[in-house]
């Protein structure tokens, strides 16, 4: 009784933690962005930010080939409902970032891992000020990850329909699944009875051909394809000309669009136009070359602790800050401090986790191994952002959670084997991470006069 007594009051001492820190992070947050002003709209926000209310004033619901439709629908639906402010955008997306961090509890308590596995990898990412910020901006990033939880969630619970509707949301947010949803359906397909899954295969398609039919067929009707968004061939472009290991860094993504979209009158034109141009350059530089440079570039963009918070935060221009922020200098540090403090953290601990894992594999474990692979090969390829990361996160922060929680017991679990080899790995693998996430500026020498 005594002992029970003791983990019960360990457990409520571990929860007011948590809310503290919680509250904390967000407190600091809110005051960043509206403590000395509002922060400024950036890039895609502004973008997500008129076509919602064009939309509001009778506009079109899907003006663009480049931007899927949902996020734009969604601000609209809210300015509709409470008011057209970026505040009751900001709001609603916070209620979706605490549910992702739920939604991450319960697939990584249904991956296997233990309860303090679980409740550890939730809370570093519900804690990291450089995840948590997203709910404040009018990107798509927070609703497409929720809704991508919300699929996995409910895929290993073989709720097939439902789960297809939100993957097709997921697409009409972001075009990241476009090529990846079909190897999701992995999930509903039953080891012993392989035929059996057929049916919830053909139910979880069926919900995500419902959710994206309007837009397809708009898509149809305006330019005789059915598509949502297209904007591959000119994020190809884009990424084989960056130059910098740091986003925002003399960017030109911005500058190419006008281009790309009065280059021709349809989608399907202009990516001929474009993909004409990406054989032309790499057919003067020659594959090894580019594949050299993206290589070398890329995946610093990818990994850098220079997260879309610390890039809108002060400071100097020529290493990719944009100032978005009117914050004071000691709020940026403390914001930043807590950036890098996390990142490091749940990429080394990750990497660990990754080399410590003992359990035999299962078809979870292979879609998400699929799943990292299919973006490290898209993003070796394409303009990459920092904030591209973000889907990645929650399992970057499943692995570490499940290490940390092995570790603080000094022991091997169910899950976590501490070997010799597997730790040399980590190591490995860690000091890797560390290198891309924060050696990127200093490769570069911004700001190098």
């Amino acid at each position: 009784m005594k002992a029970d007594a003791a983990i019960a009051r360990r457990r409520r001492a571990l929860a007011a933690l948590f809310i503290a820190a919680f509250a904390l992070s967000q407190g600091l947050l809110w005051y960043a962005y509206y403590g000395h002003g509002a922060k400024a709209l950036i890039g895609d926000e502004l973008t997500y930010q008129q076509t919602a209310l064009s939309i509001l004033g009778g506009g079109a619901w899907m003006p663009s080939t480049i931007w899927p439709p949902l996020q734009p629908l969604l601000l609209a639906a809210l300015y509709a409902l409470f008011g057209a402010h970026v505040l009751v955008a900001q709001v609603a997306q916070t209620l979706l970032f605490v549910a992702c961090g739920a939604l991450l509890r319960d697939i990584w308590r249904r991956f296997g891992a233990s309860v303090a596995a679980a409740n550890t990898a939730a809370a570093l990412f519900l804690l990291d000020p450089g995840i948590a910020a997203y709910a404040h901006w009018l990107w798509p990033e927070v609703p497409h990850l929720f809704l991508l939880l919300a699929a996995l969630a409910l895929l290993l619970r073989a709720r097939a329909f439902a789960a297809g509707l939100c993957i097709g949301l997921a697409l009409l947010a972001k075009s990241l699944l476009s090529l990846f949803w079909p190897v999701l359906a992995v999930l509903l397909v039953p080891r012993a009875r392989p035929l059996a899954g057929v049916r919830l295969v053909a139910t979880f398609t069926l919900g995500i051909g419902l959710v994206t039919a309007p837009a397809l067929l708009h898509g149809w009707r305006e330019y005789g394809k059915p598509m949502i968004a297209d904007s591959s061939i000119y994020n190809l472009w884009v990424g084989l000309g960056d130059r910098w290991r740091s986003d925002y860094v003399a960017d030109m993504g911005g500058r190419t669009l006008p281009e790309f979209l009065a280059s021709a009158d349809t989608p399907q034109a202009r990516n001929a136009i474009y993909l004409d141009k990406v054989r032309a350059l790499v057919a003067e530089r020659g594959v090894v070359d580019v594949a050299a440079a993206q290589f070398g570039r890329q995946y610093f963009r990818l990994f850098s602790a220079k997260t879309p918070l610390v890039s809108q935060l002060p400071g100097p221009a020529c290493a990719g800050h944009l100032s978005a922020y009117a914050t004071s200098p000691a709020l940026a540090s403390a914001l930043r401090r807590g950036n890098d403090a996390f990142h490091a953290l749940i990429l080394v601990a990750a990497a660990f986790g990754i080399a410590a894992w003992r359990r035999r594999p299962d078809r979870l474990l292979l879609v998400l191994a699929l799943f990292a692979g299919y973006q490290l090969a898209l993003f070796a390829l394409i303009h990459v952002k920092a904030r591209f990361l973000l889907p990645l996160l929650p399992f970057l922060c499943g692995f570490a959670g499940s290490f940390l929680a092995a570790l603080h017991r000094r022991r091997v679990d169910d899950a976590i084997a501490m070997t010799p080899v597997r730790l040399a790995v980590g190591g490995a693998l860690a000091a890797l991470l560390l290198f891309l996430a924060f050696a990127g500026p200093a490769l570069d020498r911004l700001c190098a006069g």
